[in-house]
């Protein structure tokens, strides 16, 4: 008879249990796209028990490959932070590019040979076909700052990215509306952390695509748990707004001449 903990499967799933290795990868694959992510809400998704889960959190906890982020938690109640779990760097980098140190040791010689900016040119080039391949799906979803955000982040989690976006502010004025554009995975996170052209680029990028001044506030090479851009959505009208006003003023002044 198989218990809720042999495999990690509920008992009502039928068949062997899955190899624990498997199962692990599983989990962490889970982390990466939902996280921060409780153990409960991962055995939900997953349809393990959560005592089979926090098994193979614990394992991926030692490995170095997870860590958990304590996050305010309304029912938990005040003083009692809620658990969740996230990759960590190491775990980023286990579902990275192989060829990581390789293409770092390209470029470092790259910089030596023809200097830094070389490096610059070869991340420009780079998001430069990204910004080609994208421009249309973004373009698809019309004037709308949101949309356009919305499709970007699809695209880039299409893409291995793991992009999705998050509204901020919905009560505030339109002027002060924004939504936080978010990459959960970072494929050249170690070249980015090496090389900051490549984050520096990729903004740039996202500004042009978008069609507004972003910032971003954290990345995984910087160290944060995920990539975010802050995308303002209404205050691209307001210099238009303000220009008008000040051409009315102008001309004021002007007419008793």
């Amino acid at each position: 008879m198989t218990t809720p903990d042999d495999g990690g499967a509920r008992p009502h799933d039928s068949g062997a249990p899955e190899n624990e290795e498997r199962t692990r990868d599983r989990v962490l694959q889970a982390v990466l796209k939902q996280g921060p992510v409780s153990a409960a809400e991962l055995g939900e998704s997953l349809g393990f028990t959560p005592a089979a889960v926090r098994r193979h959190l614990d394992t991926l906890s030692k490995q170095g490959l997870v860590e958990v982020k304590l996050t305010a938690s309304q029912s938990a109640g005040a003083g009692r932070p809620a658990r969740r779990y996230v990759l960590s760097q190491r775990g980023q980098t286990k579902l990275g590019n192989d060829y990581l140190d390789i293409a770092t040791e390209a470029l470092t010689e790259l910089a030596e040979a023809a200097g830094p900016e070389a490096i610059h040119t070869f991340a420009a080039r780079r998001f430069g076909a990204m910004e080609r391949r994208y421009q249309p799906l973004v373009d698809a979803a019309g004037d709308d700052v949101t949309a356009r955000a919305d499709a970007l982040a699809k695209a880039l989690a299409e893409d291995g990215f793991v992009g999705y976006t998050r509204e901020v502010g919905a009560n505030l004025p339109e002027a002060m509306q924004s939504v936080q554009l978010c990459q959960g995975h970072c494929p050249i996170q170690g070249l980015a952390a090496e090389f900051p052209d490549f984050c520096e680029e990729e903004t740039k990028t996202f500004a042009r695509l978008l069609g507004v001044d972003v910032r971003r506030l954290s990345t995984l090479a910087g160290g944060g748990h995920v990539c975010t851009t802050h995308v303002p959505v209404g205050r691209h009208m307001t210099p238009q707004r303000a220009e008008k006003r000040t051409r009315i003023k102008i001309n004021k002044q002007e007419r008793p001449r």
